[in-house]
């Protein structure tokens, strides 16, 4: 069996890390495994593991006519089996396959924006979704939509996993008063929703002025960033407010912190909720896509109304009041995400499949 991973970057995005962490784990599971990057390079390719192969086409548009012949003869040259698609990239693998019937496709459903999917475009999705052998979801709410909407049999849902790294590279140091730090692990994109997260936050340093929140995730200069900048020296928060950007040493800087947050209007199954498990942080997240899957009680975290910032300052206010629950949180999450979300079952269930489509 070989298999291809396919992602348009490799920027610190949670379909992108998906698409590594599969690759990698491939690859240590006997499989041969390769990736292929399709638009852009990024931060993600020094986590690609030596035994997986690597193609970077550096397609220039929808139509790229050379970046589709390399792909191809590249799928031709090494006997591939099957194309594992991620997100948008499910187009070039359907042209591909045009050329080669006996491919197999499957897509990987990463849409970030699963509660507003009545705003989803699907003209072209569902016209090719015919050439799909089989379509994996990130939540539950993606796998009845594909079921509903798309022209395909076999649909499964399979969540997000990750894996600590402990050789990953970098070494971030991060500002503000050991013990009394808040990490929101998530890219400036309006769907995470910093603005309410900045504003809820400006009411706990009003009663905890020594804490800080740290921003990490890619920051693409646009309009959005100018005005969550905005909004930081409005509420006069830049002596406690840092932005990063895309960072390699993500597990390093969580054990830097003491409190996860996640403040998004839309979300599958966040990586970043998993990542903050393994690092044994207390989580507040509001309630959309499969948060709630993964705090499911509150004897893992703390669920709160998504665009609310009086609820998420409360929420953050009473954890940092109390150092015990948040260490018992925090241990609860990670046995939690350890044996329900670890990539060994995940893996195994993605190896089936590809055995099932090959059948």
């Amino acid at each position: 069996m070989k298999v291809i991973q396919i992602i348009d970057s490799l920027n610190a995005g949670g379909a992108e890390r998906v698409a590594v962490n599969i690759a990698n784990e491939l690859a240590d599971n006997d499989i041969e495994s390769f990736i292929c990057t399709t638009r852009k390079e990024g931060i993600l390719k020094d986590n690609i593991r030596s035994n997986v192969k690597y193609l970077f086409l550096s397609k220039k548009g929808r139509f790229d006519i050379m970046a589709i012949k390399t792909l191809r003869l590249y799928i031709k040259t090494h006997k591939i089996d099957i194309i594992h698609a991620h997100s948008s990239s499910f187009f070039i693998a359907i042209l591909v396959k045009l050329f080669q019937p006996k491919l197999k496709v499957i897509w990987h459903d990463h849409y970030g924006n699963s509660e507003f999917l009545n705003e989803r475009p699907i003209k072209i999705l569902k016209l090719v979704s015919k050439k799909f052998n089989h379509i994996l979801a990130v939540n539950t709410i993606l796998k009845s939509w594909a079921e509903l909407n798309l022209n395909v049999k076999n649909v499964s849902y399979i969540p997000n996993f990750v894996d600590i790294n402990l050789n990953e590279e970098g070494d971030t140091k991060l500002s503000g008063n050991n013990s009394k730090r808040i990490v929101c692990l998530a890219n400036l994109r309006p769907q995470k929703d910093h603005i309410t997260l900045l504003n809820a936050i400006k009411k706990v340093f009003d009663q905890f002025s020594d804490w800080s929140l740290h921003l990490i995730g890619k920051d693409f200069s646009d309009e959005y960033s100018k005005e969550l900048k905005t909004i930081m020296k409005k509420l006069n928060l830049d002596e406690n407010v840092y932005i990063y950007g895309s960072r390699k040493d993500i597990y390093k800087i969580l054990l830097q912190c003491d409190i996860g947050v996640l403040s998004s209007k839309s979300e599958g199954l966040p990586l970043s909720l998993l990542e903050y498990g393994l690092a044994k942080l207390p989580v507040i997240v509001t309630d959309v896509g499969q948060c709630k899957e993964v705090i499911s009680s509150n004897k893992l975290g703390r669920i709160v109304e998504a665009n609310n910032e009086d609820v998420l300052s409360e929420a953050i206010i009473k954890l940092i009041k109390d150092r015990e629950l948040m260490r018992t949180l925090g241990n609860n999450l990670y046995s939690h995400i350890s044996k329900q979300f670890g990539k060994d079952s995940i893996v195994k269930s993605i190896i089936k499949i590809y055995k099932e489509v090959l059948c």
